[in-house]
């Protein structure tokens, strides 16, 4: 996000905004999105009422991800409420991957499990795409394929967090854009009370066009005046 002096100089007050396809929470959101939907026509039969909710629960968190972000450039109110939205659905789809594994008696894996761990080294891969889980998330296996699910979703829940408290920051230092709209309403102010100010008089001694000078010394050192354009021989002076 710029800030409003960035704003400004650009001539508008509404920020930068979209850019989600950048970020990596929805990246990886979008593989969750994807895994689920292979996971729930393999695992899952029809007509099980799950398989819609887990499907939805998994595209509200990539959408409302992207949502937010497109929403931010006109409220920061709403991009987090989306962004919360997000999170919220992940935690859904994660008690459904849970309710899964338990109620079929499958192990669900701690943190210190050494599955867990290989695929959290996975997970650091970089640019990762679907293709770098696929084994994990495709496996023939349903409980290496559940397990495998709520280490990603654990990890982008993480990163929704992180991505919240970055959005928070930025409204205490930015605002939202009715501040925005309020500090360019300032600077504009401003900028026509200056350019009103610097309009050039006339010499109350000979009429002659004035020039901004600067007082180089005295009680008034630093200070701008309009003098006289015909100084030394007219000495009018005009006070700012």
């Amino acid at each position: 996000m710029e800030n409003n002096k960035t704003n400004s100089q650009n001539g508008g007050f509404i920020p930068k905004h979209g850019g989600y396809r950048n970020l990596l929470c929805f990246q990886k959101a979008e593989i969750i999105y994807d895994a689920t939907c292979y996971f729930v026509e393999h695992f899952l039969q029809k007509p099980d009422r799950t398989i819609d909710q887990m499907v939805q629960a998994a595209r509200s968190g990539k959408q409302n991800i992207a949502e937010g972000s497109m929403a931010s450039a006109m409220s920061k109110q709403s991009e987090m409420f989306l962004t919360n939205i997000a999170k919220a659905s992940l935690e859904e789809l994660l008690l459904d991957y849970e309710d899964f594994l338990r109620t079929r008696k499958l192990t669900i894996w701690g943190k210190d499990h050494r599955l867990t761990k290989r695929f959290q080294e996975i997970n650091r891969t970089p640019n990762a795409t679907y293709e770098t889980y696929r084994k994990a998330l495709e496996n023939e296996n349903p409980e290496i394929c559940a397990n495998a699910m709520l280490c990603l979703i654990h990890a982008v829940i993480v990163l929704i967090s992180r991505l919240l408290q970055q959005q928070e920051r930025d409204f205490l230092q930015n605002g939202g854009i009715k501040e925005r709209m309020m500090q360019m309403r300032v600077e504009a102010k401003m900028l026509a009370q200056k350019t009103k100010t610097t309009v050039s008089p006339a010499c109350p001694k000979c009429g002659s066009p004035m020039i901004l000078r600067k007082a180089a010394k005295g009680k008034n050192a630093g200070k701008e005046f309009w003098g006289c354009t015909g100084y030394p021989e007219c000495n009018g002076v005009v006070n700012i």
